[in-house]
């Protein structure tokens, strides 16, 4: 299978450089919906078998655009929603008292195990949405699948695909519209493009 992993348009709160877990359910901005749009644009010329969704506004937002060029229906699953941030989340690190600021630098550092709090930790994240990985992995096997998600989300399903431990996705960067395509093959996984914004040119 090709798995096509797109991180969501911009929002306000992108622009804003808010913490935007599963909790808030923001819309695309204006760029945002431009940005989906042009996503849509490039994905049509290429062989596309089925899409699924974060439930999340904007992520639903950017597959329908995606969904209404390559004349396919969404399928939306909870489980690609993005980390639940509890407390943080809708917070810019500006509004962070003592407390959050401390934990977020600690977070930061990369401890897979280590949970926002009132929230999730990387691990349990990676957890769930791999289970949905495989549930997409299991009813289009020879084919290509477009998910559309959020930054943590696209980032432990690379990571996991690939082998690589949780602690390395903060050296890794996925932009608003981008799109990262990851192959599973019987021989073994490739990550076939990563963070790639061209379309947005």
């Amino acid at each position: 299978m090709r798995l096509i992993l797109i991180r969501h348009g911009e929002t306000a709160w992108n622009k804003q450089r808010r913490i935007q877990g599963s909790r808030s359910n923001t819309q695309l901005s204006e760029t945002g919906y431009d940005q989906a749009d042009r996503i849509a644009a490039s994905l049509k010329r290429e062989r596309t078998d089925a899409i699924y969704s974060s439930p999340l506004k904007r992520a639903m937002n950017t597959a329908q655009a995606v969904a209404t060029a390559c004349g396919l229906q969404v399928r939306t699953m909870p489980e690609l929603q993005e980390i639940d941030a509890g407390d943080l989340d809708g917070l810019s690190e500006k509004e962070m008292g003592p407390g959050h600021l401390a934990f977020w630098s600690e977070w930061r550092k990369g401890d897979p195990a280590l949970h926002l709090p009132g929230g999730e930790s990387l691990e349990e994240l990676q957890k769930r949405v791999w289970w949905a990985v495989e549930r997409i992995l299991e009813r289009h096997t020879e084919e290509t699948v477009v998910v559309v998600g959020h930054l943590f989300t696209n980032l432990v399903v690379i990571c996991r695909a690939l082998g690589l431990g949780l602690h390395n996705i903060r050296r890794l960067r996925l932009a608003p519209a981008s799109i990262s395509i990851v192959e599973f093959t019987t021989q073994g996984n490739t990550l076939l493009l990563f963070n790639d914004t061209c379309h947005l040119e």
